[in-house]
């Protein structure tokens, strides 16, 4: 419930306020007091009557009636002092840094359920307990440092860690990203990051409110809430980047499925902010450089040129982006000639466009122009300038700030030197710019951002998927594994293409069941849930005589009740699963089948309902997807119709929850169909 007395108090009081500056009660006045905050400002504190300057209350009963109050005292003396502000001060917004709450068990948490509470009752607004403060533009309300530039046009920033938030701007300062707000929300008693979200997206005005948000956090309360709310933003014109820490112990646990064992609320939190099109960072490096991206000119495509004058960065660049799949097109024909007669000899034009140590800031101002005018298959340019004695760089950086601001395509600027050039480094970013000091950072940046779809949308495909079919089948399906034959009909509702298969339970019938289908036949045993590890699975089998040696073993196997027969295919091995993760639904899983899945876990997840952008987007995240494409003279597959099968799974968990793990292992594909192979489906009801 953040409201404008929490944003615009005409009056704050400290509840703890000190002249200790080592302490918090000390520090976040000095740097209320540092901030000019020009409205009414009171400390209680019983033991001084002038605390900084300020005018200092022994009884906090003594105080005028006051917008803000915050508490930096021992978490016992919040109730009381919580009473008597809502009670007789009218205070209507509150921030408790103290520590000592739900973060230290039972007795704590209820105690912060109290001053939650009491202050909702009373409309008011609560940040924290247990965080580090609030930033906005009337007043610094933080007892950390560094306090971060102000800019009604940076960024947005929500953290559930105090101390992770100020080691981000630790990372942000020196890049000269700046900001436009700052919660710490701390136990998120009443407010959490998703109110924060929330607030944002009722809020946003294109003309006044910072396009870019900034999340840090531990623990999502409410995957829709954020979904929502996030998404909506994003499609307002914002962009957000955000780190998710810490994973779920449901990644570990046993699970009788591939699926169940890899998918975790890890895997879901990744679904969730592909879902909303939020870029998901892995750390504050990343999510700081992500933001600096985010202030450049919007990257529509996926082909760089790299500018340097110095190799081996960009071929470190180049390296960082072609992992992520961006492309560094080479650079051929009259546009590789024209480029290479403004450059030195010794130069190439290849891209990397190598301006070689000697280069001039003439060179690259003509290099820079005909990239972004001349050369309409380039997206987008980064450029590599550091010291090296040879240049003047303030004339360099005085000619990045004028082409950056010209360009019709984003211009990345890479500035390595921020020791040898700190003072011409500080004059370029105080002209609004940031710079990006390591090349394979800003490469693994652009490509997360590529690489993050815009939000889903919230229509569900259900074009030929039958779902009075699909609800029929679940309802008289026994809890546990499914059969093979319901699974195929399963599948079959959902227009999911399946191997031809049949169930046979002695040697008689798959001799005959040979004769009509013809080799090669693979068998699989009916019974035990993985198969493999019981020697359960013989591919290619192509005669007779091998099909009833095989037959007579399988059928032989402990909890083996009959025996599946395919017809043999052909192709790349994939794999998609689905496993029910309380809060979130079902999590999608894809990637490559075979060993990809099952000892290296390359795998993406969405979360269902899929659109097509969602599941390509997750096909192209693959570290295997080049192999998906074709690579070394193999055929790739066809992205379409995986995609497609992956919307369709996901439309058909939408109408069977009971459905709670899932492995569709191995798909077969090629240039021309993906079919099911195997299937696994275990519900509960």
């Amino acid at each position: 419930m953040i409201n404008d007395k929490l944003l615009n108090p005409s009056s704050i009081v400290v509840v703890g306020g000190s002249e200790d500056l080592f302490k918090p009660g000390g520090k976040i006045l000095k740097n209320i007091i540092d901030g000019r905050f020009s409205g009414s400002l009171y400390v209680v504190n019983p033991k001084h009557d002038i605390i900084q300057g300020v005018k200092s209350y022994k009884d906090l009963n003594d105080i005028p009636p006051t917008d803000l109050a915050i508490l930096a005292i021992q978490a016992k003396y919040c109730l009381p002092a919580v009473e008597i502000l809502v009670k007789e001060k009218n205070t209507k917004a509150f921030i408790i840094i103290s520590a000592g709450f739900s973060e230290t068990g039972e007795d704590g948490r209820k105690l912060e359920n109290e001053i939650a509470e009491l202050i909702s009752n009373a409309d008011g607004c609560l940040i924290g307990p247990n965080c580090i403060g609030v930033i906005t533009k009337t007043y610094s309300g933080i007892f950390t440092t560094p306090v971060p530039k102000l800019n009604s046009r940076g960024c947005d920033f929500v953290s559930g860690s105090g101390a992770t938030a100020v080691f981000i701007f630790e990372s942000a300062i020196p890049k000269g990203l700046n900001f436009s707000s700052v919660f710490s929300v701390g136990n998120s008693a009443q407010t959490g990051v998703e109110e924060v979200l929330e607030y944002w997206d009722n809020t946003f005005d294109p003309d006044l409110s910072s396009p870019i948000k900034l999340i840090y956090v531990e623990s999502i309360q409410n995957p829709d809430k954020l979904l929502h709310h996030a998404s909506s933003l994003i499609r307002k014109g914002c962009r957000i980047a955000a780190i998710k820490a810490g994973t779920s112990e449901a990644g570990s646990r046993a699970a009788s499925s591939h699926t169940g064992a890899m998918a975790s609320s890890d895997s879901a939190v990744e679904a969730l902010f592909r879902k909303a099109g939020i870029v998901r960072c892995s750390g504050r490096e990343e999510l700081t450089t992500v933001a600096s991206v985010f202030f450049h000119k919007h990257l529509k495509g996926r082909n760089i040129a790299i500018i340097t004058h110095a190799g081996g960065p960009a071929v470190m660049l180049t390296d960082a982006l072609s992992a992520g799949g961006m492309n560094i097109p080479k650079i051929t024909g009259e546009h590789h000639d024209k480029l290479l007669a403004m450059m030195n000899p010794g130069a190439s034009a290849n891209n990397p466009i190598d301006m070689i140590a000697t280069a001039t800031s003439e060179q690259l101002d003509k290099i820079i122009e005909y990239a972004d005018k001349q050369m309409p298959e380039i997206d987008g340019m980064t450029v590599i300038f550091g010291s090296n004695g040879l240049n003047d760089m303030t004339v360099i950086y005085d000619l990045l700030h004028r082409k950056i601001e010209e360009c019709n395509k984003p211009l990345f600027p890479i500035l390595p030197s921020v020791a040898s050039s700190q003072t011409e480094l500080d004059y370029f970013l105080e002209k609004g710019h940031v710079n990006f000091p390591d090349e394979v950072v800003l490469g693994r940046a652009l490509t997360k951002i590529s690489n993050t779809p815009y939000p889903a949308d919230e229509k569900i495909f259900l074009k030929e998927i039958d779902v009075p079919l699909i609800r029929s089948i679940i309802d008289k399906a026994p809890k546990g594994y499914l059969e093979p034959g319901v699974i195929q009909k399963l599948l079959a509702a959902a227009d999911i293409p399946t191997v031809k298969e049949s169930v046979v339970k002695t040697r008689k019938e798959v001799v005959a069941l040979a004769d009509r289908v013809g080799f090669p036949l693979a068998l699989k045993v009916v019974g035990p849930v993985h198969k493999s590890d019981v020697g359960g699975v013989t591919l290619n089998i192509k005669s007779r005589t091998h099909l009833e040696a095989e037959f007579n073993r399988m059928i032989k196997i402990k909890g083996v009740k009959s025996v599946l027969v395919q017809r043999m295919l052909t192709g790349t091995e994939l794999f998609i699963g689905a496993k029910y993760e309380p809060k979130f639904g079902h999590i999608i899983l894809c990637g490559l089948g075979g060993i990809f899945v099952e000892v290296l876990g390359d795998v993406s997840s969405g979360l269902a309902p899929l659109t097509f952008n969602e599941a390509g987007s997750m096909i192209r995240s693959l570290k295997g997807y080049r192999i998906i494409r074709g690579t070394r003279g193999k055929p790739g597959i066809n992205e379409q119709k995986f995609a497609e099968i992956i919307v369709r799974l996901s439309s058909l968990l939408r109408f069977a929850t009971e459905i709670k793990e899932m492995d569709l292992n191995p798909l077969i594909g090629s240039p021309d169909a993906i079919t099911v192979v195997d299937a696994r489906i275990r519900i509960e009801k």
